[in-house]
């Protein structure tokens, strides 16, 4: 089920409960408990952690979790939360015995789960040499908007081949589906295992970033009050935080307004480097939000350009990010995602 649906239910909600303790104290709360009700209670944390269900509550606590545990030398993980918490609960040997079962469990729950956090582009690469009913089936598990970017970077049989998979009334079975899920996912793990030592970021800076956006959605006094915290530990780490709270790829969220006043002065020689070879989506944001004027004046810059450097696309779009972080420190910066 897309994370988008998910409808809380008894245990999620006092799933949910648990997570906005610190992990002794929910341990505690546990203590006396049946062991299944502590794995069930577990498997649900689990399975919202890893469908990124947060509200806009759970998203201050996680912030000021963050802080806490840098406080004490360590950054907030869900694995060690739930470590801890079964550990006071039910002891070391039954803790390690739950948290097996969890990941057979999750897998049985929603084996295209880890499938939806997948990038379009490296999910599209993973199929493309697919049966188009393997991927009518993956595609149909993702929101509508992903599943149209993925779709749009296959080739152009396959398209067609897909979509008519998906519209026929030909079902696919539950085997099945678990068969082409786990196909998918060793696919997709033996891919980025392929890619860790070149592209991959470091789980550190995937954690950050994490807690980059958290930050970002909040208030800015909250925010700058949680980001005077983390830099009162690490001067490092806050500016790294700081850093990520804004990318290249964050343009699509960035209000018409705000990008609109950030690409206001823009040379349109730097902006023509920064469009090169771009992401569809990005290119039309941007290209919406300026006038006919600048945009033919970046035509003209494209079309005066042999091959640009590397170096130099990515100077240019640094420099237009640069101007969104600057805006985003002033308070300036809105969001479509809220």
């Amino acid at each position: 089920m897309p994370e988008a649906t998910i409808q809380l239910k008894g245990k999620q909600k006092a799933a949910m409960l648990l997570m906005g303790l610190d992990a002794p104290t929910a341990g505690e709360l546990l203590k006396g408990m049946d062991s299944q009700m502590v794995q069930e209670l577990a498997l649900e944390l689990a399975y919202l952690d890893a469908s990124g269900y947060r509200d806009s509550k759970e998203s201050i606590e996680l912030a000021v979790d963050f802080c806490n545990y840098l406080r004490s030398g360590d950054t907030f993980q869900f694995k060690k939360f739930l470590d801890e918490m079964l550990k006071n609960a039910v002891g070391g040997d039954k803790s390690q015995q739950i948290q097996k079962e969890i990941g057979d469990l999750l897998h049985r729950r929603d084996p295209f789960m880890p499938i939806r956090s997948v990038d379009p582009k490296v999910l599209a690469r993973s199929l493309e040499n697919e049966h188009p009913q393997a991927i009518g089936v993956v595609l149909a598990e993702l929101d509508a908007k992903k599943s149209s970017e993925v779709l749009s970077l296959l080739g152009e049989g396959v398209r067609l081949s897909v979509i008519s998979r998906m519209t026929s009334k030909e079902t696919v079975g539950v085997e099945a589906r678990l068969r082409i899920a786990k196909m998918v996912n060793d696919r997709l793990k033996a891919m980025m295992g392929a890619a860790a030592a070149g592209t991959a970021a470091p789980a550190a800076d995937q954690s950050l970033r994490k807690v980059a956006v958290i930050l970002r959605n909040l208030g800015k006094e909250v925010r700058d009050g949680l980001l005077g915290a983390i830099r009162e530990k690490d001067s490092s780490a806050a500016d790294k935080v700081a850093e990520l709270m804004i990318i290249w790829e964050d343009i699509l969220f960035v209000t018409d307004k705000s990008l609109q006043q950030a690409l206001r002065g823009v040379d349109a020689k730097k902006l023509a480097l920064a469009l090169t070879n771009v992401d569809a989506a990005i290119k039309q944001k941007i290209r919406s939000n300026i006038s006919e004027r600048a945009s033919a004046m970046v035509d003209e810059e494209t079309s005066l350009m042999s091959s640009p450097k590397k170096e130099d696309i990515a100077a240019a779009r640094e420099e237009l990010v640069k101007t969104l972080r600057e805006m985003n420190i002033k308070g300036e910066l809105m969001f479509v995602e809220g």
